[in-house]
């Protein structure tokens, strides 16, 4: 199966909106009940244009068989420097190395990008995910347990970590004021 990599364009949304509302409606994989619409899918990729942050799509035949992308893993200045992943494949595609390419690409987009770890948030059930996060390097550093509740049982949601070869020990951005100071308090 021939499959390549490149940006999601506004003609893949119908393909990605089918793919997040398949793992919505019939996966643990995303903790949600409610199935994306097209509108809010596609302002949701206008957004991460917008912050500089890249969907990538798997593409098999002019189709989009699988998405990964990132964001900043929380909302407050100190974080900026670490983004959460997540990665999507068509249920018909899964288990051919499509995640796997997926992941390669946003390991290497994020390094390129100068961010300093990836974190991963997976579904304590899904033994593929995990498999495929730890032969990339990523290590568990927590575990939420029944965190969530989705088809009639509680879920239990995993993080993973991993660092990431930038250049620096310190982000070029940082400055002293990054830092609290004991003396002003």
């Amino acid at each position: 199966m021939e499959v390549s990599l490149r940006a999601a364009a506004a003609e893949d949304l119908p393909n990605i909106v089918e793919i997040i509302n398949d793992a919505i409606l019939h996966t643990s994989a995303v903790y949600d009940y409610h199935p994306r619409s097209l509108e809010t899918q596609h302002a949701w990729w206008l957004k991460k244009q917008a912050d500089g942050m890249p969907v990538v799509v798997a593409d098999h035949e002019r189709r989009a068989i699988g998405f990964g992308t990132y964001g900043i893993f929380r909302p407050w200045d100190a974080y900026r420097f670490s983004v959460e992943h997540s990665l999507y494949v068509a249920d018909s595609f899964r288990g051919q190395g499509v995640g796997k390419l997926l992941l390669g690409r946003l390991i290497a987009l994020a390094t390129a990008q100068g961010f300093h770890t990836m974190i991963a948030g997976i579904d304590g059930s899904n033994a593929g995910s995990y498999a495929l996060h730890r032969k990339f390097g990523f290590e568990e550093i927590g575990r939420f347990r029944e965190i969530g509740y989705k088809f009639d049982r509680w879920l239990d949601l995993i993080f993973m970590q991993r660092f990431l070869q930038t250049p620096a020990s310190k982000p070029p951005s940082a400055s002293s004021h990054d830092t609290l100071s004991h003396s002003s308090q």
